[in-house]
């Protein structure tokens, strides 16, 4: 099955130009050995990430309906958990369904209440909303053992779900997880900004990857994941978790890995840092680092359940 899983990752992206530097956090297996097994090959990208998978809906009684798609395979499954107002449509949500498609594995990616195809109005959302959106993915929707794919603050909500659902949750990889990070920008603003912030009821945080320039951020939304920050006191996730992080990133910086690496108080823990990496990782290389991560997980926890 190893040999089999190893064909349809080397039948991906090419493996050339990495440009990544690994930090081990205590005692891991092979992602280091699962790269060294693949050949290098000609250039090619992935394959076409065409919509496999119908529109469904999660109705749940006095909270918004989630729009999902699910694909059904093997444990563990995949979910991914996007990033702030991001849809279910993204470069790696689709990317990460090819790949389990390949591989024969399920696979659910999901959006937010008040995003994409979901019901709810955005202006409302709150994290601890969407926290619950990610456990009623997790209990409603997902069979048997699940690896969360959490991005930029989908990695926050990774760590929230791997607390709450410790039976169910058995990996973790964060792409430039964004724990704590908007609380942290926000206080880091001069007295007179957030004071204008709080009278408007919303920041304006500039950003070059919304098509606006900012995200307005509602103040309400800040306020309320207050409760939720995680960088404090240890975290109490045992899973095995790999964080992925761009060096490039200028909304997240890299050294939030580090810090989520430090705190968590599983001893499986594997920072890999792209040096010319951006916020979003949807570059070639950054996709085929993270189906190889998931991969290797894959491999890990099929030898530690057989």
């Amino acid at each position: 099955m190893a040999v089999a899983r190893l064909a349809a990752v080397a039948a991906w992206v090419p493996y050339r130009s990495w440009g990544w530097a690994a930090a081990p956090v205590g005692p891991h297996r092979g992602l280091g050995a699962l790269l060294a097994l693949i050949p290098q090959r000609a250039p090619r990208w992935l394959p076409a990430c065409r919509q496999k998978t119908s529109l469904s809906f999660l109705n749940r009684p006095d909270l918004p309906n989630l729009a999902y798609k699910k694909l059904k395979g093997k444990s563990p499954g995949i979910i991914f958990i996007p990033g702030y107002l991001s849809y279910m449509n993204g470069t790696k949500a689709l990317a990460i369904e090819e790949f389990c498609k390949s591989l024969g594995h399920a696979c659910i990616r999901f959006d937010y209440s008040g995003v994409g195809s979901s019901d709810g109005n955005s202006e409302e959302s709150t994290l601890g909303k969407w926290r619950k959106d990610v456990l009623s993915i997790i209990d409603d929707l997902a069979d048997g053992p699940q690896i969360l794919v959490g991005s930029s603050l989908g990695g926050w909500l990774m760590l929230h779900a791997a607390i709450a659902r410790p039976e169910k949750v058995v990996a973790l990889i964060g792409v430039a997880t964004a724990a704590d990070t908007l609380v942290t920008k926000f206080n880091q603003l001069p007295v007179e900004l957030k004071k204008e912030v709080e009278m408007k009821g919303v920041w304006s945080m500039p950003s070059k990857y919304s098509e606006e320039g900012v995200y307005n951020v509602q103040y309400s939304f800040i306020k309320e994941a207050e409760h939720h920050c995680l960088l404090h006191s240890p975290i109490p996730v045992n899973c095995p978790i790999r964080l992925l992080h761009g060096m490039k990133d200028d909304i997240v910086p890299w050294h939030t890995s580090m810090q989520v690496a430090d705190r968590v108080l599983s001893t499986d823990v594997d920072v890999i840092l792209r040096k010319h990496s951006d916020h979003q990782m949807k570059e070639k290389a950054d996709i085929q680092l993270l189906v190889y991560t998931i991969d290797d997980l894959i491999d890990k926890l099929s030898t530690i359940v057989n």
